[in-house]
């Protein structure tokens, strides 16, 4: 059965005129913004050159000198009234993000509470910047470590969160004595301009905020790649898939230049025989199809303990043929559409190979729209007899992978034998098997949780992972040291020179 959905191109023109978006600014490019919702184009931006990104560059240096010298607390006043900004405008920008990502209207608002919390934290934090007072083996010495400012910190987002990565990043490097230079998704780019414009009228209430504190440059990769290569960026963010972390990773080594990178994932949860079902249902339901499959964090893989299979896996089936797919703009819709065509040939491509090599596919079937040009697919489970290499490889699409296992050991081993390593979680209400699993001989992933499932991290803990996601951390924690550069100084308040491990060098 198909469904309808309306035109968005009117209510994208309001939207950005609301959130202080120049029509020019969306109108006149040459690179098309289209709706996942409709396929319509909603926008048309023009993509910078890289003499542009130069000079964007360089403008953000000279920020940033300026900026390093204004007092942590001030610069945390800043991303105070951003978030001021956000909250005035949760609304708009929230279903802005719904038509431009095709989420659905809770997980787009989400997605801009994200944004204001990380302000929140970071406005915070701005008080926080901490170093340590170190024990000596010198007399009448003093050691400690001062943290200083770093400089521009580049950002490249990706679709499926095309403003909120951008926060948890700028958020800390503005509070840290950064600029902030972003390259968004080229599906994406009107949220990223519409992020741009609140802040420009966060800065104008601040009073006193250097030119160029943060810009955002609009284009595909040649666009990405001279972010990556410019000097001036001591720090790049990048979020994206593994390949194309791995383009990214040795062309910042090659100059020194430090990495954040948050890339796949191909997450598992582990259900044991003592698990609450019911809460483990609720919890894989969300996991697995949240953002139609869509985020680094989504559900990928299942074990299920054989005295529990036959439990829970006839029901997780009747979920997934009676979630409601459709206009994610719709009250009660669960599931909006994939970002384009390449993402529903990347799922049946998958689902095909899973075919072959025994897997029993429930859903997965594209679901028919008014307009054909727009991508829904009703989420696939697909029962496998063991862990093959498709379900090794991370599809970014709705398809969630369950097999059985009967010692927890053997589920802990094939959890960790993929080469993505960001989100896991396991279902039980055995203390031994919770604690197994966030050992040292547990999940080797850089998020590890117990009955909840790995998607939907709060920006208080340091997001990201290990492996082929890329090491890199962001958010909260201590993940601020990231933006920041380490001085360990030495005081001698003495008259005498003692050097350390004894060492003699005496001079008439």
């Amino acid at each position: 059965m198909g469904f309808h959905v309306s035109s968005v191109t009117e209510e994208v023109q309001e939207l950005l005129a609301r959130l202080g978006v120049k029509r020019d600014a969306f109108e006149n490019g040459s690179l098309e913004a289209r709706s996942p919702i409709t396929w319509e184009v909603i926008g048309r931006v023009s993509s910078d050159s890289a003499n542009q990104v130069d000079r964007r560059i360089q403008v953000a240096h000279r920020a940033f000198l300026e900026w390093r010298s204004v007092p942590a607390p001030r610069r945390g006043e800043l991303v105070r009234l951003l978030g001021e900004e956000l909250r005035d405008n949760k609304d708009a920008l929230g279903r802005l993000v719904t038509i431009e990502a095709g989420k659905i209207v809770s997980e787009g608002l989400g997605e801009v509470q994200e944004m204001i919390d990380i302000c929140t934290y970071a406005a915070g934090l701005s008080r926080q910047l901490y170093g340590l007072t170190i024990a000596t083996e010198r007399a009448r010495h003093r050691m400690s470590e001062t943290w200083h400012p770093l400089g521009v910190t580049g950002i490249i987002s990706a679709f499926n969160f095309p403003v909120a990565v951008w926060s948890w990043n700028a958020a800390l490097a503005l509070v840290c004595g950064n600029s902030v230079v972003w390259k968004p998704s080229e599906k994406t780019p009107l949220t990223a301009l519409a992020t741009q414009a609140l802040f420009e009228r966060a800065a104008s209430r601040f009073g006193g905020a250097p030119d160029g504190l943060s810009s955002v440059l609009i284009g595909g990769r040649a666009t990405g790649e001279a972010l990556v290569d410019h000097h001036l960026v001591p720090l790049l963010s990048a979020t994206g898939s593994t390949t194309m972390g791995r383009a990214v990773g040795p062309r910042l080594a090659q100059r020194f230049a430090r990495p954040i990178l948050e890339l796949g994932g191909n997450n598992a949860a582990i259900v044991c025989s003592s698990a609450d079902l019911d809460l483990a249902l609720r919890a894989i339901a969300f996991a697995a199809m949240g953002t139609a499959g869509q985020r680094c964090t989504t559900l990928r893989r299942l074990f299920v303990h054989d005295d529990v299979y036959e439990k829970l896996i006839p029901s997780l089936k009747q979920v997934y043929a009676s979630v409601t797919i459709g206009d994610p703009r719709n009250e009660g819709t669960l599931i909006g559409p994939l970002i384009d065509g390449s993402a529903l040939q990347n799922m049946q491509n998958s689902l095909n190979e899973a075919r072959g090599t025994g897997g029993n596919v429930t859903g997965g079937e594209r679901v028919s729209a008014c307009t054909e040009e727009a991508f829904y697919v009703r989420p696939a489970l697909v029962e496998m007899p063991r862990q093959t290499e498709t379900v090794k490889r991370e599809t970014f699409a709705p398809i969630l992978f369950v097999m059985r296992y009967r010692e927890i050991e053997e589920a802990v081993r094939l959890h960790n034998e993929v080469t993505q390593g960001l989100a896991s979680s396991i279902f039980t209400t055995d203390l031994r098997e919770a604690e197994l699993f966030l050992s040292a001989e547990g999940s080797d992933c850089g998020i590890a949780n117990v009955n909840i499932g790995p998607s939907g991290a709060e920006i208080g803990g340091a997001f990201g992972g290990e492996k082929e996601t890329g090491g890199g951390r962001e958010s909260g924690s201590d993940s601020w040291k990231a933006y920041m550069r380490r001085s360990t100084n030495t005081i001698n308040y003495g008259r005498e020179l003692p050097l350390a491990q004894g060492v003699k060098f005496d001079v008439e």
